[in-house]
């Protein structure tokens, strides 16, 4: 068949009228489009991460890149404008950063909780029916070891808690007390090596493999809950971040079906994390 050259300029004509409407899978994203979110090693490491975001790269075309750090780090970085979310686990922070204007939004994602983590031997008596404030007392009372991430991350926040609370200031001066700076996989390890006690996330722990004779020692206590947030950039302070494409990430999340792929993600058919989306805020 012969085409001169008014139909192949036809033909042009339509295919530059129509590309702005061409989509990949339900977005509207444009090619290479992509997103830069700062997470907690637990979302990471726990494969949740793994599981979602392949998800949502092929229903809207936008690629998510990641960033792994501590919820200290990771605010702070959100803070300087590098990324354009963050998903971590430290409330009260993330509502004081909100609050200095360096995020818009934050929306409560899911949770799960804090589990003490200890030798079988259980050198300082604790008992799963203590409290967790009781927990850390023995600790003290028993100058058994105990080892922190000590890194500023949503988990070492809950441990500052939790001194707080037992009122007992300052354990690093301790010889008994640890401090890694490091993620909860080194800071577990440590703990093994050491025979020693910690905190840890539950999905951490659950998906932490060199547990020889390490197991929980106290869980349930309900000051152990563990809040997850996903809070937005501020696009005023800093314009260059993906405003749109951050929202969009955020509103499905928040929707049935990101909340059902949460509530789906097993590891040994254990459930690691529960969805509480509160998509109002």
């Amino acid at each position: 068949m012969n085409i001169n050259k008014s139909q192949v300029s036809l033909l042009l004509f339509f295919f530059f009228l129509i590309s702005p409407f061409l989509v990949i899978g339900q977005g509207y994203a444009k090619p290479n489009d992509f997103l830069t979110i700062a997470v907690t090693t637990s979302t990471a490491n726990s494969g949740l991460l793994n599981y979602l975001l392949p998800r949502f790269e092929e229903n809207f075309g936008i690629e998510i890149r990641v960033i792994i750090r501590g919820t200290g780090q990771a605010l702070e970085t959100g803070k300087k404008g590098d990324v354009d979310l963050v998903l971590v686990h430290a409330e009260e922070l993330e509502k004081k950063y909100v609050a200095d204007g360096y995020f818009t939004r934050r929306n409560n994602l899911m949770y799960n909780d804090f589990v003490l983590l200890g030798p079988a031997n259980n050198p300082a008596k604790i008992k799963n029916s203590d409290s967790i404030v009781t927990a850390f007392e023995k600790v003290i009372s028993s100058k058994s070891i105990f080892v922190s991430r000590g890194d500023n991350s949503g988990t070492h926040v809950k441990e500052n808690l939790i001194w707080d609370l037992v009122e007992f200031n300052s354990p690093k001066q301790y010889s008994w007390y640890l401090s890694t700076g490091s993620g909860m996989g080194a800071t577990i390890n440590t703990t093994v090596a050491k025979n020693a006690y910690t905190l840890s996330d539950r999905a951490s722990w659950v998906t932490f493999k060199n547990k020889y004779n390490t197991k929980i020692i106290l869980e349930g206590d309900k000051a152990l809950k563990n809040q997850y947030g996903i809070l937005l950039v501020n696009p005023q302070k800093h314009p260059h971040t993906k405003k749109e494409n951050g929202k969009l990430f955020i509103d499905w999340l928040l929707s049935s079906t990101g909340q059902s792929l949460i509530a789906s993600y097993k590891v040994s058919g254990q459930q690691l994390f529960f969805p509480n989306a509160d998509p109002k805020n």
